[in-house]
């Protein structure tokens, strides 16, 4: 996925085992963030950060939603122990990851495996990508500001 390009309709479903939609955010915008796995120490300061400024973000217009290849089960436990206001898609076909073009060849330790680099999609209200971070944009402990300041300099 590109800037400019549409967002899928469907999204994948929650920790709930609810179906989320696109059009579920009709009116607002959305950042779609896609982080590789549920309480490790980036993905948790990432997750806190969006939490911390989640009530700004909300006042601007903008839902968030996580994306991981986790199941409902670790994301509920995840969502639980770090009071998280919003929703995870438990992408565990790896459907949306692919979809988005996050999922590929990681190296770590020169262990090569594969995994969900860490991406996110601001999309506009009418299901539009308008602004992505890039894995080496992103500052895991302070994402949620990046995005108010980025949103604020559009």
């Amino acid at each position: 996925m590109n800037i400019g390009d549409k967002a899928p309709e469907i999204l994948g479903k929650d920790e709930n085992g609810q179906e989320i939609r696109l059009s579920d955010f009709a009116g607002k915008k959305l950042v779609l963030y896609f982080y590789p796995k549920d309480s490790t120490s980036g993905c948790t300061a990432e997750a806190c950060s969006l939490r911390d400024n989640y009530s700004e973000l909300k006042k601007l217009g903008y839902a968030v939603v996580g994306v991981s290849v986790q199941d409902e089960k670790s994301h509920r436990k995840f969502i639980d122990k770090y009071e998280l206001p919003f929703p995870l898609i438990a992408d565990t076909d790896n459907k949306l990851v692919e979809q988005f073009g996050v999922w590929g060849e990681k190296s770590m330790y020169g262990r090569k495996y594969f995994g969900t680099f860490r991406t996110t999609f601001i999309i506009n209200e009418e299901g539009v990508i308008e602004r992505i971070f890039l894995p080496k944009e992103i500052k895991t402990k302070s994402h949620g500001e990046q995005i108010l300041e980025a949103i604020q300099n559009q």
